[in-house]
C-alpha cells in the first residue's frame, strides 16, 4: 500500500514513515475506519523487536490460510529492532504467499486501537542492566542462579520491574480493545498473569512451551513417536507434572524410571543431561515440565555454595542465562544485517508454541487442547484460590475453556506451594506498592533462604531495589 493509497482511504489520518518502505498509521480512530475494511482479526505484538521469537509466531500465523490475510500491529520502543521485524513480517509473508497487512508503530495506543489479540513478548530493562543486575548482585552475597527469570531473587526483581508494564498495555486495552484475548509469553509467567487478573477484566492466558516440549523430549528418551503420547498435565508454570503419561493406553512411568536409573536419558539444551528432573522422579514419582536448569534453582536442593559436589553431580550449569544472553546479542548483531540486506534465508517452519492455534481455534471453531497458564478459579482444589495454574484448556469459538484437575498428589502441591507464596508475595508488593513484601517474598524464597540468613537477604533486597534505580520507581 503506497502512502498515496493510504491517504485516499483514511484522509486525515496521520502518516509516519518509519523509511522509504514502511508505513505507520496512527489514529485514535483506525480501527474504526481501517479495520472495518478487512474482515481479519487484528494481531498486536507488544516487544515486537524481539525479532527471532515474532519471526516464529508470525510464520506460525501466517500459515494458516484462514489467517494469511490478518492485520498484524508491530510495536517496539526500539524503532531500529522494530524496522528489523516489520521487514521480516513481509519476506515471511512472501515466503508463504500471504498478504497481511503489517502496520508499525513505536506509540503502543495506536498498535492497541481495535486489536482482536495482543500478543506480549518483551523484558523490561533489557539484558543491561537489569538483567546483569539481577546476577551480579546476588553472585557477591554468595547467591548463584541459573536463569533467574521465574523464581529467586531474580525472578522476584524481573516481576517487579515487569507487572507495571503489562498493568499499563492492560488499561490501554481496556479503552482501545476490551475484547481482545491477551496472550502473555513474558516471564515470570505465574507472577504477571496473577497480578492482571487482580488487576484487571481483559481475558488473558500464559503461554509456556514447557509442557508440549518436555512431552517431546520424554518421548524420545522412550524412542517413541512424540505424536503417539498422550499425556494430562497440571500445576503452576515452570513446575507442572505429568499426572498421566502413556502410550495407546500403556503407563509410561515404569519405562522412565528404567530410564532414569540407567541414565540413559538424551541432553537438552547446550547437550546438559537431565539430571535434575529425573531425580525429582526418582524422590516423587513423577515428571516436571521445566528444565533441570531451571527447576534446580525453585528448591533448596541443588544450588548450595558450599556444595560444589552437588553443581557437580547434577551438571547445573550457573550463570548459563547470562552466557546465552551474550550468544544472543553477538548472533543478533550478525542476523540483523542479513535480515536487513535480504541475505538471510528465510524459512517457515511451524513451531510447538500454543498461540496461533488459540488464534485459528478461536477464528475458525476448530477444536484444540492447549496447556494454559490461568486464574485457579476452582481448577485445582488444594492450589490458592486466584493464583495462577496451569492446566489444560479447550479452545474453540467460546474462547479458553480452562479444565478442572481437582487435587494434585498432596505432595506436589505442597512443592508447588513454596513457590507460590514467593509469587503471592511479590504480586501483593507490585500492586500494593509495599517494599515489606518483597522482603518477605525473598526470605520465603526456596533458594535465597537456603543460602542466607535474614540479615543478608534484607541488604540484598535493599541493593537490588537500589541498583535497579528507576526501574521500581515506586520502591525508592
Amino acid at each position: 500500500m503506497t502512502q498515496t493509497n493510504v491517504e485516499q482511504r483514511f484522509g486525515a489520518c496521520e502518516i509516519r514513515s518509519l523509511n522509504n518502505n514502511k508505513i505507520c498509521l496512527s489514529h485514535r480512530t483506525l480501527s474504526t475506519q481501517y479495520l472495518s475494511h478487512f474482515p481479519m482479526p487484528k494481531i498486536t505484538f507488544i516487544g515486537a523487536g524481539s525479532t527471532v521469537f515474532a519471526k516464529n509466531l508470525l510464520g506460525d500465523i501466517l500459515s494458516y490460510p484462514e489467517l494469511a490475510d490478518s492485520v498484524i500491529g508491530l510495536y517496539d520502543i526500539d524503532l531500529e529492532r522494530l524496522r528489523t521485524t516489520e521487514i521480516v513480517a513481509h519476506r515471511i509473508a512472501q515466503a508463504l504467499g500471504a498478504h497481511p497487512t503489517v502496520l508499525a508503530s513505536t506509540d503502543r495506543r495506536t498498535a492497541l486501537d481495535g486489536a482482536d489479540y495482543v500478543i506480549t513478548m518483551f523484558q523490561v530493562g533489557g539484558y543491561r542492566p537489569s538483567t546483569v543486575i539481577d546476577f551480579d548482585i546476588p553472585r557477591k552475597y554468595g547467591l548463584r542462579q541459573t536463569i533467574a527469570d521465574t523464581l529467586g531473587i531474580g525472578g522476584i526483581m524481573r516481576g517487579l520491574r515487569t507487572i507495571p508494564v503489562l498493568l499499563d498495555v492492560v488499561a490501554d486495552m481496556e479503552a482501545l480493545c476490551p475484547d481482545a484475548l491477551l496472550l502473555n509469553y513474558v516471564n515470570p509467567m505465574a507472577m504477571l498473569c496473577w497480578a492482571m487478573s487482580r488487576a484487571s477484566d481483559i481475558r488473558t492466558v500464559g503461554l509456556c512451551h514447557s509442557v508440549q516440549g518436555t512431552a517431546k523430549d520424554l518421548a524420545a528418551d522412550l524412542g517413541i513417536p512424540a505424536d503417539e503420547i498422550n499425556y494430562l498435565c497440571a500445576g503452576i508454570n515452570h513446575m507442572a507434572f505429568y499426572l498421566r503419561f502413556e502410550h495407546n493406553g500403556r503407563d509410561l512411568y515404569p519405562a522412565l524410571k528404567e530410564v532414569g536409573e540407567a541414565g540413559s536419558y538424551g541432553a537438552r539444551y547446550k547437550g546438559l543431561p537431565d539430571h535434575v528432573r529425573y531425580e525429582m522422579l526418582r524422590r516423587t514419582g513423577y515428571f516436571v515440565t521445566e528444565s533441570s536448569e531451571h527447576f534446580s534453582e525453585y528448591v533448596p536442593w541443588f544450588i548450595k555454595r558450599d556444595r560444589p559436589d552437588l553443581i557437580e553431580r547434577y551438571e547445573i550449569p550457573l550463570d548459563e542465562y547470562i552466557e546465552r544472553c551474550e550468544l544472543q546479542i553477538n548472533l543478533w548483531e550478525y542476523q540483523k544485517s542479513l535480515y536487513e540486506k535480504g541475505e538471510a534465508p528465510i524459512t517457515v517452519e511451524r513451531s510447538h508454541e500454543y498461540g496461533s492455534g488459540i488464534i485459528h481455534s478461536m477464528e475458525t471453531g476448530e477444536p484444540r487442547v492447549v496447556y494454559g497458564n490461568v486464574a485457579n478459579h476452582g481448577l485445582i482444589d488444594n492450589l490458592p484460590q486466584g493464583c495462577c495454574v496451569e492446566v489444560p484448556c479447550l479452545v474453540d469459538k467460546n474462547g479458553i475453556q480452562p479444565t478442572k484437575i481437582g487435587s494434585l498428589p498432596p505432595h506436589l502441591a505442597a512443592l508447588m506451594r513454596t513457590n507460590i507464596n514467593v509469587q503471592e508475595l511479590t504480586v501483593e508488593a507490585a500492586l500494593m506498592g509495599k517494599r515489606e513484601h518483597i522482603y518477605h517474598a525473598a526470605m520465603l524464597d526456596p533458594h535465597t533462604a537456603a543460602e542466607l540468613d535474614l540479615d543478608q537477604i534484607w541488604h540484598l533486597v535493599d541493593d537490588l531495589i537500589e541498583a535497579h534505580g528507576d526501574w521500581l520507581p515506586e520502591f525508592q
